[in-house]
């Protein structure tokens, strides 16, 4: 039963006044006699909420704010932290929504995208080197790019979120971009007859300035997002920190990594081929 007073009425006695049936009969008119609201009940002065809410038959209270200043994972991570230190009544408990579920799901999506851009990236390499092996020697500059991923977030305090994931998967085509140089030179001196080691010799001296060249273009090019401190900055600032620190790492651990590589592949091929003859 809802019931509305004016609102220049609304005193405790108006309500102690109101008449309601009760269960006795007047003989006179046969119906219920009514009674004061007051002799069945008593009354006191408090608060309730507006409207309540409910979630699968269960009542819901919400709690919202706004991110401001931090990147929205962290946020998240401090919050459940609070919470899973807090503990409430039985049949009582917190649920994180909104932003944090929407990030959760974006976040599954983006490690889905990386995982396919790996698989994609390798049946390229295969089909243009024409070669199981080789597209792999390539592709371990992929995991040297997130040694300075991690590192770069570490340093700058930040943390593995929506927009790190999108850096990492734009490290896949740049850091393999490196190695494609390096690979595709080797082969082609190996074609002319160059013994091996001196075309991986020749390889590093080559393209080390195209390397070089294009994994700075792409560094100094994020730097302005790293640095900036605008609306929103801290949000996209992770991307950036992602793609410049695995771009250093990447760039310098595959002019080392690669070349080793393919020279174990080539001394292992050359004993097979003597111990087959």
């Amino acid at each position: 039963m809802v019931v509305q007073i004016p609102e220049e009425e609304r005193n405790r006695d108006v309500l102690n006044h109101l008449q309601v049936p009760s269960k006795n009969i007047n003989p006179e008119t046969g119906l219920p006699q009514m009674i004061a609201l007051a002799t069945i009940t008593s009354t006191k002065s408090g608060l309730s909420p507006r409207e309540i809410d409910h979630i699968d038959l269960q009542r819901k209270v919400t709690i919202t704010g706004n991110i401001i200043g931090s990147d929205n994972q962290r946020v998240f991570s401090q919050i459940q932290q609070v919470l899973d230190g807090y503990q409430l009544p039985s049949g009582y408990q917190f649920k994180q929504s909104g932003d944090s579920d929407d990030m959760v799901q974006s976040f599954m999506y983006a490690v889905s995208a990386l995982m396919i851009g790996v698989a994609f990236i390798y049946m390229i390499l295969t089909a243009q080197f024409r070669s199981f092996v080789q597209p792999l020697v390539i592709m371990v500059a992929l995991p040297l790019s997130f040694v300075g991923v991690f590192l770069a977030l570490l340093f700058c305090n930040s943390t593995l979120n929506m927009f790190s994931i999108i850096g990492i998967i734009m490290l896949m085509g740049l850091a393999a971009k490196n190695g494609i140089l390096l690979v595709d030179f080797i082969n082609q001196q190996l074609r002319e007859g160059i013994d091996a080691t001196e075309a991986i010799v020749n390889a590093g001296k080559t393209r080390l300035r195209p390397i070089v060249m294009t994994s700075l273009a792409m560094i100094f090019g994020m730097l302005p997002l790293a640095l900036s401190n605008g609306d929103g900055a801290e949000v996209r600032k992770p991307m950036a920190y992602a793609i410049i620190g695995g771009m250093t790492t990447s760039t310098l651990l595959t002019l080392i990594v690669v070349p080793v590589l393919f020279s174990v592949i080539v001394r292992r091929r050359s004993k097979k081929v003597v111990a087959d003859e």
